[in-house]
């Protein structure tokens, strides 16, 4: 999993930790830095998010928090779109974004006295310059879902779950080619790597400028993606995409790059 991220949050004293794909790594963080695990947060149930959950529950008696589904191991505190979930004294609201899965769920925590700025917990709904598959939802949910999270405030740190920067990046340039906030960022991220540094947390509004999953009504972008839907040279005469069809097909073109 060299590409998976779980995010630890802690207060110096207890610790909550967000789709563990694997106990491990996890276990050692607690150690070194003396936390105790109180929470465990889940987006979704694939198992590069919840493969952990068993071992540490284990392990560390931690509460499980997340979407109702088969493959989310209980016990578990169920949660849908529209609750709010406490841990470390901040409220969590939680949003259903569903697209990648049925059942997706992402965590916001606005702004507080510990916290500067706000943070997004999206899981595989939002990454940086770009978004999931959609394995179980349609076009239009992941559109829709996106399209909440794109509401969030603009300094909100987006904390994505896979180290997929690089390759978003090339996909975007190639279908935006004159945005030059994804030129820069590119060669921003293309540093980071080769010195081993994470590209994430990203921010919203970064986001908003460079992921074309976010910018499904920019110019540029719109003419490739209706050139690539008609097999036609960008220049051709075609109709037009409503924007649902162009994430669809902007989607599909990702699959496939």
């Amino acid at each position: 999993m060299a590409d998976n991220y779980f995010w630890l949050w802690h207060n110096d004293q207890d610790a909550v930790v967000v789709d563990p794909g694997e106990a491990k790594p996890v276990l050692e963080a607690l150690q070194r830095l003396g936390l105790q695990l109180r929470h465990i947060v889940v987006t979704h149930h694939h198992q590069d998010h919840v493969g952990g959950i068993e071992s540490l529950v284990h392990e560390t008696q931690a509460l499980v928090h997340g979407p109702e589904h088969p493959g989310v191991p209980k016990p578990l505190d169920r949660l849908q779109g529209g609750d709010e979930l406490e841990v470390l004294g901040q409220a969590l609201q939680v949003l259903a974004v569903p697209g990648h899965t049925k059942t997706h769920l992402a965590y916001f925590a606005p702004s507080s006295p510990d916290h500067a700025k706000p943070i997004l917990f999206c899981g595989d709904t939002l990454f940086s310059g770009g978004c999931g598959r959609l394995f179980e939802g349609s076009p239009q949910e992941m559109l829709t879902s996106l399209k909440t999270l794109a509401q969030l405030p603009k300094n909100t740190q987006v904390c994505c779950a896979h180290e997929y920067t690089l390759s978003n990046l090339k996909f975007a340039r190639h279908v935006e080619p004159g945005n030059t906030d994804t030129q820069r960022y590119q060669a921003h991220c293309e540093d980071l790597r080769s010195k081993g540094i994470p590209t994430l947390p990203s921010s919203l509004g970064l986001e908003l400028e460079i992921n074309p999953f976010l910018r499904t009504q920019a110019p540029e972008l719109v003419t490739s993606v209706e050139a690539y839907h008609q097999g036609l040279e960008a220049s051709a005469s075609m109709a037009s995409l409503s924007e649902v069809e162009v994430f669809a097909a902007l989607r599909e073109w990702k699959n496939t790059f």
